[in-house]
């Protein structure tokens, strides 16, 4: 649970602390759902403009907004899933590792839906970015309709420089990142709070009847119309992911006192825009402003935008790190980018992969208005993950009876499985994308959870119990190893097993450290781990030592540093006289072995983009001895 009130504002320094955390959420947390204005009223007006629109839908369609945002945003992410957090931290790869601890027989289904919900979250990081930046840059098709044949290209190099900056972190930019994204925010409620005038008959949309008759009396053209409507709640996500960067009170306040009213206002504005004049259904966000002062508004627009595509591209570094250290994806080099912020993170083969599809999105659809079709399914079908993980979670943790926990995620399931429905609509328009998206990611981490099991399986089968193997080389006589000064760490996954560098450096060298640690790093299902409980150590002869170390699944593994705390907790250790013994395997394919031809192959490219060991666990590059075998996978 998440602390109460008071101790929040006093770990964050009283009101004052309050407020900067909260004006810093507005630029992370609601960067993308605060750019949805730009698009989701004009697509939710296409499929009923068409026969020309009436009074009745707009004012259905701006009652459907409001409501989907009150009930989704507000209702489950705002009030509810925020309080659902593993140990402060929130997202669906954050909420598996709690519920995994008490999975029993139903790990599998879990480990597949949290796969399925990080995976749509992968799809919304490449559209997000597109959709966003090209949603603002139409803008200048308002300015001069010269500038049409030029939206494209200008989008693609504005994404290729977001991009190629991430290598040098946010720590500067992210300090803009708050009062930008509250000037728009404001910029948008002033704007829609001006036209709410135009027609006032545009405020009977807060009453969802008007809702629910658009949806009894326009049939199928209802149901794709939902589809656009669900673009209003983009990012809601974010809410829960970033729960850890800010915590729940910052995140409420930013949402109830500025970013709800704010899209509420421009929303109604949008409409009441449209009721007054009809022709202005082909972009009304940016007809709401004068002509003089568009350029301003879609220069803000990008900058808007470029904060939104950068809030969930550091997501996607956030949860390549979370699926790392849960053993969901291959070691990959994580580079720090700030000295101060351990969430400010950069990987190199994340960042080009969402590139390369983020290019390959601007050119393949050329607009939103394509590319809006798109979108829908990942963010809907992520939903849907997170409320059935959310319904384990009020079971298993909090505990609540099964007709409680019914009671509470039932509603919200079904209307979340309602607008999925209408975006599975739009799978041949370009909703097959983030499915492909999707399943691809889905493949890529059932297949290496899949392989590193089928490898521990063959290495236990001809591992030595290290018990049994301590009392054997302890034992004096013509054959045992000679002794040599120092100390030896041997790395490996499986602490009851003698390591396979141990067995191939007596096997080859025939040499035994005078001291030799067997070590195990750990990542437990919580975020952090405190410093007392970082290593266990268990003496198992006068020369062999098993040491666990313990890291949380949002901390960087480094060896180096938690063996200097252990120096420091009394432990005897000199980095100088110890070397670090790692197993390097090589891999052949075998379809005999467990996995189809296709999966062992895959397997074998994932290995080959893992980041060395001593790389990936900070170790002393001058002090690390590697040792190869060959393995049938």
């Amino acid at each position: 649970m998440q602390q109460d009130t008071g101790s929040e504002l006093h770990a964050s320094g009283g009101w004052r602390g309050l407020f900067a955390l909260s004006l810093g959420s507005v630029g992370v947390v609601y960067g993308d759902i605060g750019t949805s204005p730009l698009y989701a009223f004009r697509e939710a007006l296409r499929p009923v403009a068409q026969g020309g629109v009436t009074r009745e839908e707009i004012v259905g369609l701006i009652s459907l907004m409001i409501w989907t945002l009150t009930i989704i945003v507000t209702a489950k992410y705002v009030l509810f899933l925020l309080r659902a957090d593993n140990h402060g931290e929130g997202g669906t790869l954050s909420l598996l590792a709690l519920l995994m601890r008490t999975a029993g027989g139903h790990a599998r289904t879990l480990f597949f839906l949290g796969a399925a919900g990080s995976a749509l979250f992968v799809g919304d990081a490449m559209i997000t970015p597109a959709l966003s930046v090209l949603s603002a840059v139409e803008g200048l098709r308002l300015v001069t309709p010269a500038l049409a044949d030029y939206v494209v290209p200008i989008s693609a190099t504005i994404l290729i420089l977001l991009f190629a900056v991430q290598s040098r972190g946010t720590a500067a930019v992210s300090r803009f990142f708050g009062p930008v994204t509250a000037l728009w925010f404001v910029v948008m409620g002033v704007a829609g709070l001006h036209h709410i005038s135009d027609d006032l008959t545009i405020l009977e949309a807060f009453n969802p009847v008007h809702a629910v008759v658009f949806m009894m009396t326009e049939g199928f053209v209802g149901l794709v119309v939902l589809g656009a409507v669900f673009l209003t709640v983009t990012g809601a996500e974010a809410l829960y992911a970033d729960l850890g960067h800010f915590g729940r009170r910052p995140i409420q306040w930013a949402w109830f006192c500025l970013v709800f009213p704010s899209l509420t206002l421009n929303y109604l504005g949008q409409g009441a825009l449209v009721l007054h004049d009809p022709a202005a259904a082909e972009n009304p966000f940016f007809l709401m402003y004068p002509q003089w002062m568009i350029l301003p508004v879609v220069l803000l627009a990008t900058a808007a935008t470029i904060i939104a595509s950068q809030a969930v591209i550091t997501g996607a570094f956030s949860l390549a790190r979370q699926a790392i250290h849960l053993g969901y994806l291959p070691r990959m080099e994580i580079l720090h980018t700030s000295e101060t912020h351990t969430g400010q993170i950069f990987l190199r083969g994340v960042n080009t992969i969402l590139l390369v599809g983020v290019i390959v999105l601007v050119f393949l659809f050329g607009s939103s208005e394509a590319l809006a079709t798109a979108y829908g399914v990942s963010v809907t079908g992520a939903m849907v993950v997170t409320s059935l993980l959310a319904f384990v979670f009020l079971r298993r943790r909090w505990k609540w009876s099964l007709a409680a926990a019914f009671a509470v995620m039932l509603p919200l399931l079904l209307l979340e499985l309602v607008f999925l429905a209408a975006n599975l609509l739009k799978v041949r328009d370009g909703g097959y994308v983030p499915v492909l998206i999707a399943a691809s990611v889905v493949i890529v981490m059932w297949t290496w959870t899949r392989g590193t099991r089928i490898l521990r399986e063959k290495a236990r089968r001809i591992e030595v119990p290290l018990a049994a193997f301590v009392a054997s080389v302890e034992k004096p006589g013509a054959h045992a190893p000679v002794r040599v000064a120092g100390t030896a760490i041997f790395l490996t996954a499986d602490p009851g097993f003698a390591p396979a560098a141990l067995l191939h450096n007596i096997k080859h060298n025939h040499v035994l450290h005078d001291r030799n640690v067997i070590l195990t790093v750990r990542t437990m299902n919580r975020p952090r781990v405190e410093p007392a409980d970082r290593f266990v150590v268990e003496r198992l002869s006068d020369r062999f030592l098993r040491l666990e170390l313990r890291f949380g699944f949002m901390e960087t593994q480094n060896i180096s540093q938690a063996l200097a705390l252990m120096r420091r907790a009394g432990q005897r250790f000199d980095i100088m006289s110890t070397s670090f013994y790692l197993g390097r395997r090589k891999l052949v394919p075998d379809a005999r072995s467990g996995m189809p031809i296709w999966q062992d192959r895959l397997f074998i490219a994932l290995s080959s983009l893992a980041a060395n060991p001593s790389d990936y666990f900070r170790l002393p590059s001058n002090r690390v001895v590697e040792l190869g075998s060959q393995v049938i996978i």
